[in-house]
């Protein structure tokens, strides 16, 4: 096996976090594999992978070396495709990253249009509520919503978004709409956990922080059934401005408290590779920042 082979194996094996599911997938045999990665941490003379009997996990040193093995083999696909002439057609597999709802909403659109742009591209679009990994589970670009780390990732802002406090019209006609965060202590609310602290609501009066705690009449897992529970009448509830956007457009909810917000929260799109980034990279970049900025639910 040679160098380049050798990285092909062991980014499978950091992906799968397997010997056995690298094998798989690359159609080869189990002890191949592991002849594969354990010359390359020879050479090395660094442990790249951590074993244990159920699992597979990259070390500090394995990481790094991942990140230079996905930018080398992606180097590799472009020179072969420029000297097939074919540098400018996008091609290969591409994994994005994207919370769940906003993917449903803003991404997945942007996707579909994409693949009918660009035939020879296939996406693995990973929607979930949490921050994963780009290098630990291969992502090429995600869609970041909040403050970046400092990643040395190159990071594209396309938008922003509110939290906001909302409730329906016929709500707010029978029980008054409140005017300071510390009427929400009486009234009936909703409130989806998946937001992080869900019984204290953060606001801020005149650069003073007010941190309000709530007995919530409904705890919900997921902001979707929030927001279905709200435009029903129970309550008020709190979640990001996008996320509600069609039901307030539609006189489904209003928003109240806006005096009492905190600071938006940037929207990115984060991506690897900068310049360097294959092809498919670099023009799925460019469609989501190209239509994630001219939505108007993501704009102030």
């Amino acid at each position: 096996m040679d160098r380049f082979q050798e990285m092909q194996v062991f980014v499978c094996v950091a992906q799968e976090q397997g010997f056995a599911a690298a094998a798989r997938r690359l159609n080869l045999s189990a002890a191949s594999v592991t002849r594969a990665v354990a010359a390359l941490e020879q050479r090395i003379g660094s442990l790249l992978l951590t074993r244990t009997t159920r699992s597979v996990h990259v070390t500090d040193a394995g990481q790094r070396f991942l990140e230079d093995c996905r930018r080398i083999l992606g180097e590799l696909q472009d020179a072969e495709a420029s000297a097939a002439g074919v540098h400018a057609q996008p091609r290969g597999q591409l994994t994005i990253t994207a919370p769940v709802l906003f993917g449903d909403l803003f991404v997945t659109p942007l996707v579909v249009d994409y693949l009918r742009q660009f035939p020879e591209v296939s996406i693995n679009a990973l929607l979930v509520d949490r921050v994963a990994s780009m290098v630990d589970e291969g992502i090429d670009v995600a869609v970041r919503i909040g403050e970046l780390p400092d990643s040395g990732q190159h990071a594209i802002r396309v938008g922003e978004v509110r939290r906001v406090v909302c409730a329906s019209p016929a709500f707010l006609s029978a029980h008054g709409r409140p005017q300071h965060p510390e009427d929400l202590r009486q009234a009936p609310i909703i409130a989806p956990s998946a937001v992080g602290q869900s019984r204290h609501w953060q606001f801020e009066q005149g650069g003073t922080a007010l941190n309000i705690r709530l007995e919530p009449r409904l705890l919900v897992s997921a902001n979707q059934a929030a927001i279905s529970a709200a435009c029903l009448g129970l309550g008020l509830t709190r979640v990001l401005s996008y996320q509600v956007a069609s039901r307030v457009a539609a006189g489904e909810l209003e928003i109240v408290l806006q005096a009492f917000e905190l600071a938006p929260l940037p929207i990115h799109v984060v991506y690897q590779g900068g310049r360097k980034a294959p092809a498919r990279v670099r023009s799925f970049v460019d469609l989501a920042v190209q239509g994630l900025r001219e939505h108007p639910a993501l704009s102030r």
